[in-house]
């Protein structure tokens, strides 16, 4: 998408525009890809296709109990079926160790099967990593108490996860398929954050050295979804404040370039992902803006940037930035829009709450790259972490889910209709000086594309929640600090 403007040599008055818009075929995507159901049962399938412009979905039936989506926009049509297959009972297959979310707490490890609220596994914290036989969550002298300390998590391609543990040094690996942990990979000092880098398969780990972020660093596990024992190499990144690298989606499937923020520094490295070197410095200084957490959309190219003051007085929010992907230039400010930017999986919306007023502002693309402020949301309380729900209103459309970081609310706004609810009363969660790791201390968590379910937890339970009927789903109690959720879909 852009603007191409064309001036006469000596008369800039003399102008004509081009507009430029790049059209995408579609690609879609359906679930269940094969189902088997008992005669009178009734049966669901989705469809969910991305493409620019929209494209319209349909579903042809035939006899066979084959359902083809048909996607079809300007430039092109992509289908795929969904099969149904009718039989007894007696033929059903063994019990599926897919789509369950895995909870990280106190105790060790739980996975949650979320329609039945059923816990179909608890690995205590005692039991044995099985390439070392060491125990999952043992006590360090002086430093770690007696339960289990986790951090972030994160799943790749629903084979494994991969857990940091910041007070031993080291990430654990689960085999979702076995729903064991398998290995344990040693890392430098108080590893705090994952990303998984889908393009590259490799796991990005960012390191404090101590719990003042002393000597913050940034490792990677190549090869990460492959079944071997794993290392992690070293980048030549120091201070390292944070870092970001731009999610797939399915018409985006390849992220060349990542970013990295270094400590206090008013600047975001651009990174090849590759070779981990670093291609470009892009200043911000002239905007007094040192980089706190990023966002990107590809209707746009434009990235993102939370900014705070070189100042650091907490009283100045500075306004978010917006950088041109192409040509790496600072475009400016994103009007006066303060907070962290998160942006809807098809990219086209861009969500920031504000974590002064208590609004979350809502910014719409065009598909021919216009960004408009739609509106604003009134939550009366302080986002402490945010996630995009698939609407089952319109199809390809998002609601965002919201949940407070010092209370019991929790905000639920259908992007499309406008229409806005709040769930009250899923108890309180954990205090921010009982989090220490940086990020949200209140998580919300999807079920993936076309998952019904969402879940996030208190300070000593978990909620499930149905994300159709905007409503509670069940409590899981005796579940403390579950504050690291991973969904793992099918396996």
């Amino acid at each position: 998408m852009g603007n191409y403007s064309c001036h006469a040599y000596g008369y800039e008055e003399l102008c004509q525009t081009h507009v430029l818009q790049v059209n995408v075929p579609p690609v879609i995507l359906v679930y269940p890809e094969t189902q088997a159901q008992e005669p009178g049962v009734s049966a669901s399938l989705h469809c969910h296709a991305d493409g620019i412009p929209n494209p319209k979905i349909l579903v042809r039936y035939e006899d066979t109990g084959a359902y083809t989506c048909i996607a079809k926009n300007e430039v092109g049509v992509d289908e795929d079926i969904s099969s149904l297959f009718v039989e007894d009972s007696a033929r059903k297959t063994r019990l599926s160790v897919g789509n369950m979310f895995y909870v990280f707490s106190d105790e060790g490890i739980t996975v949650l099967q979320p329609s039945e609220c059923e816990i179909r596994r608890h690995i205590k914290r005692t039991e044995r990593i099985m390439a070392s036989y060491e125990e999952m969550c043992p006590k360090s002298e002086g430093v770690s108490p007696e339960h289990c300390v986790w951090s972030s998590a994160v799943s790749v391609r629903d084979k494994y996860i991969y857990v940091t543990q910041p007070f031993q040094k080291r990430l654990l690996v689960i085999d979702t398929q076995a729903q064991n942990v398998v290995q344990m990979v040693e890392t430098d000092p108080f590893p705090v954050k994952l990303l998984y880098d889908k393009s590259h398969d490799q796991v990005w780990v960012l390191s404090w050295g101590s719990m003042q972020k002393s000597h913050p660093t940034l490792q990677v596990i190549p090869q990460a979804s492959v079944g071997e024992v794993h290392h992690t190499l070293r980048t030549p990144f120091q201070r390292v404040d944070d870092f970001f690298i731009p999610p797939t989606n399915l018409i985006i499937t390849h992220i060349r370039f990542g970013f990295v923020f270094l400590k206090s520094e008013p600047a975001v490295h651009k990174i090849d992902l590759e070779t981990f070197h670093r291609v470009k410095t892009i200043s911000l200084k002239n905007y007094s803006c040192v980089p706190i957490s990023m966002a990107y959309t590809h209707l746009t190219g434009f990235y993102f940037i939370q900014c705070r003051s070189q100042s650091r007085d907490p009283s100045s929010a500075q306004p978010q930035l917006l950088i041109d992907s192409v040509t790496d230039t600072v475009i400016g400010p994103n009007l006066n829009i303060t907070g962290q930017p998160y942006v809807s999986p098809d990219g086209r919306y861009i969500i920031t709450p504000d974590q002064q007023c208590g609004k979350v502002r809502v910014q719409t693309v065009s598909f021919q790259g216009v960004l408009g402020l739609s509106r604003e949301l009134d939550t009366s309380f302080i986002v402490s972490d945010l996630v995009f729900q698939p609407s089952f209103t319109k199809s390809n459309q998002y609601s965002v889910v919201a949940a407070s970081g010092s209370g019991t609310d929790l905000l639920i706004s259908d992007l499309a209709t406008g229409h806005s609810e709040v769930l009250r009363s899923l108890k309180e969660p954990l205090s921010h000086h009982t989090w220490p790791w940086g990020g949200p201390n209140r998580v919300v968590v999807s079920s993936g594309l076309f998952g019904l379910y969402l879940v996030t937890p208190s300070a000593e339970s978990l909620f499930v929640l149905n994300g159709k009927l905007n409503t509670p789903h069940c409590e899981v109690s005796d579940i403390k600090r579950g504050n690291t959720v991973v969904w793992v879909g099918e396996v």
